[in-house]
């Protein structure tokens, strides 16, 4: 398989000189964890004393990972990757609401965005996030099958109905709709409703998408019975594949609650995990269509070679790849030169709102070995190959 990800001139064609140097001088800030923890201390504290910081979160760390602050205002960014043949999934990012009012608002934004998916080519699919659409608490109780109150069989019949309206919009309006995985405690029941949802709306193709985390050593057993279940129901599969995002959470949660951690052992056993359940999902085309969401090189490279082995079009509808915006330039720029279907999950929101989740995003790459410095080691290349070629 030929390496394309080492092409920087591709990769990064549609940074200035400036959005490069700012690029590099967040990342270089980023690997350093102490700056991450002082920085985020910093700014939650800016926010919660209403000091007026919007504008330079919004020049630095949020303008290079978001795409604006309403969905219009993405359109520009949007319309940019798609010169290049990166397609973009308009991502709601705003956290860890708790109010119905925050729920139905989450609804209306959702909705909106499966209505602007319909109208353009450049956004192929729409997302969110379970607990945009009702309490943690819920999803959690509902998991351990603990019995619901009155008023919370009320509440979670209202998540059911926010559930069922997106599913049913995004089918009638032909639009693929990813759902975000989260905590695992949570996930039991966030993974029963979409499973009732791809029986409604994935009949003819696979609309619904659910997200498996694969850093979950149980993950593959949970989808090959799934397998099972579209087979004898005749139902379509979408399934986003990702490692993970709540590893520290985790395993902290089952050491102080006693239980065995539901994470694999080793950064190695997550992969293998990983490129197994790719491997299973291209052996099963029939019935699964694939968004491989990976800032992973060695896993792209493989889903690639499985593509080729298998003889299957470079730009089938059934296969994806992804990965979020500000990140990973080289893999999403290099496969869409190449012909690959490729989108940018694309977080949008008031500035204050996704913060919660910038944060997470420093954090996470602070904490994955090898993520930053290889961001920096590109966009120093690429900064180094301009300067030679004036």
């Amino acid at each position: 398989m030929e390496k394309i990800f080492n092409n920087t001139q591709v990769a990064f064609a549609l940074k200035t000189d400036t959005e490069l140097d700012r690029a590099y001088f967040l990342f270089k800030m980023i690997d350093s964890e102490p700056l991450v923890r002082i920085g985020t201390a910093v700014t939650n504290f800016a926010l919660k004393a209403h000091l007026p910081v919007e504008g330079l979160i919004r020049a630095t760390v949020f303008d290079h990972f978001c795409g604006g602050t309403t969905e219009e205002d993405c359109l520009t960014v949007v319309d940019k990757m798609y010169t290049k043949g990166v397609s973009s999934v308009l991502d709601y990012s705003v956290e860890g609401k708790e109010e119905e009012a925050q729920f139905d608002a989450a609804l209306e934004m959702t909705l909106k965005t499966v209505e602007f998916a319909r109208e353009r080519k450049a956004i192929p699919f729409a997302v969110f996030k379970p607990t945009g659409l009702g309490r943690f608490y819920l999803y959690e109780k509902i998991g351990e099958q603990q019995p619901l109150t009155l008023e919370e069989q009320k509440e979670w019949n209202r998540v059911v109905a926010r559930f069922d309206l997106i599913c049913k919009t995004a089918h009638e309006k032909d639009v693929a709709l990813l759902i975000d995985g989260e905590e695992s405690w949570m996930q039991d029941a966030a993974d029963d409703l979409v499973t009732e949802m791809m029986r409604k709306y994935n009949k003819e193709k696979a609309i619904v998408f659910n997200t498996l985390q694969l850093y979950r050593h149980d993950r593959l057993e949970y989808l090959k019975k799934l397998h099972e279940l579209a087979k004898t129901e005749g139902f379509f599969i979408g399934m986003k594949l990702v490692r993970g995002a709540y590893m520290e959470k985790e395993n902290k949660r089952a050491e102080e609650k006693g239980y065995p951690t539901p994470i694999c052992e080793s950064k190695e056993a997550t992969d293998i995990n990983y490129d197994t359940t790719m491997a299973y999902m291209m052996d099963h085309l029939d019935l699964m269509s694939i968004f491989a969401g990976t800032h992973n090189e060695e896993s792209s490279y493989k889903l690639m070679e499985l593509m080729e082995q298998k003889g299957i079009a470079k730009n089938d509808s059934r296969i994806w790849f992804g990965q979020l915006y500000g990140m990973s330039d080289n893999i999403s720029y290099n496969l869409a030169e190449h012909g690959y279907n490729v989108a940018k999950y694309l977080p949008f929101g008031p500035v204050r709102d996704v913060m919660p989740y910038l944060i997470r995003r420093a954090e996470e790459n602070t904490s994955v070995a090898g993520q930053t410095s290889r961001e920096l080691n590109l966009l120093k290349t690429e900064k180094d190959r301009r300067k030679a070629n004036r």
